[in-house]
């Protein structure tokens, strides 16, 4: 396994190409300009030892000692042993809201960015508890099986969006259904399951007997709601800009609101707690709370150890690169022009 400690550095990587882009226009202005100064036989006699090849090597020495030094700077790591490490933990299911609705603004930037961020500061709070995460909206999605990889977790979470999932809806009983196939260690005590939504439920499942399967099988569920009760209209964009308004089929302009009821009830029936996830903060120390409150289960992990350093193996290669760039003449060599491998004349 590889990490990248400075990958800020890549960013002059984009030097190569615009390094290409040149040296092909100005090898074509310096044809273009020895065309109008003489015949191209004759400059090839007043300058028989030219090679035509050794700039495009210089070129691409210097090209490989760029990226070399880049890479040097960013400082790959690569992880020499897979080691088993024991941890204690809860079990953690993140199911998280990507319906239309949670494209209303009532709250900044919108419901799904401020889920989004409610989950990504949640992890940011847990130790070495267990972590998987479900999308939804008229179905149930999987995205991230039960997993100690936070970073990947972070990576996922972003990615989601409310296009996708084609059926539209807020089918939450699903949501739970799935989330019930997550807990693969049967021992495991603490099974807890959040709920990230504005609580609109237009499903036509029952979400109390999913509620009560899941109890039974001894997931806690709580539920976040993120948006306001007033309620607000869904904006429709491209490319950022606001569209218009989502209507329904008489034409009229669709509200949007946090419906607090249900999700409560659904709290409530699943021995978990409703959060107002309108003030970040709050509703992350409070959920810290709730979880250091829970016996935590042991468990074993596999993860990468002793990283090394391998920044020096491509520091040695750009300054080698550099080195040749410099003693490699535009001349022709005269035992390799004896040997002729580039088929120069």
């Amino acid at each position: 396994m590889i990490q990248l400690d400075e990958k800020s550095y890549l960013y002059l990587l984009s030097i190569i190409p615009v390094m290409v882009v040149l040296f092909v226009l100005l090898q074509i202005w310096k044809k273009r300009t020895q065309k109008k100064f003489a015949d191209l036989g004759l400059l090839k006699r007043l300058t028989p030892d030219r090679s035509n090849f050794k700039s495009t090597l210089k070129l691409i020495f210097i090209l490989l000692g760029i990226a070399s030094l880049t890479m040097a700077l960013v400082n790959p790591k690569m992880g020499t042993k897979l080691e088993t490490v024991k941890r204690e933990g809860v079990d953690i299911v993140f199911a998280v809201d990507v319906s239309k609705s949670m494209l209303a603004e009532d709250i900044a930037p919108n419901r799904l960015e401020k889920a989004k961020r409610l989950v990504s500061e949640i992890i940011n709070q847990l130790a070495s508890d267990r972590i998987g995460i479900i999308a939804y909206a008229g179905q149930a999605f999987p995205q991230l099986p039960i997993t100690t990889d936070y970073g990947a977790a972070k990576m996922f979470l972003q990615n989601m969006n409310t296009d996708m999932l084609s059926s539209q809806g807020t089918a939450i009983d699903q949501a739970i259904e799935l989330a019930s196939t997550y807990y693969d260690d049967e021992e495991q005590t603490n099974r807890v399951l959040f709920i990230i939504s504005d609580g609109e439920d237009h499903s036509e499942g029952n979400v109390s007997n999913a509620v009560e399967d899941a109890t039974n099988e001894g997931i806690r569920i709580f539920t976040i709601g993120v948006g306001k009760t007033k309620g607000a209209p869904i904006p429709l964009k491209r490319n950022g800009i606001v569209e218009s308004l989502k209507k329904d089929n008489q034409g009229e302009v669709v509200i949007t609101k946090l419906n607090e009821d249900v999700l409560q009830e659904i709290a409530d029936e699943g021995n978990g707690e409703y959060i107002n996830g309108e003030n970040t903060d709050e509703a992350v120390e409070f959920i810290k709370e709730q979880l250091n409150q829970m016996d935590k289960k042991e468990f074993e992990a596999k993860q990468f150890a002793e990283f090394k350093d391998q920044f020096q193996w491509f520091l040695a290669a750009g300054l080698l690169f550099l080195f040749l760039d410099i003693f490699v003449l535009d001349r022709k060599t005269k035992w390799l022009k004896k040997l002729n491998l580039f088929n120069e004349r």
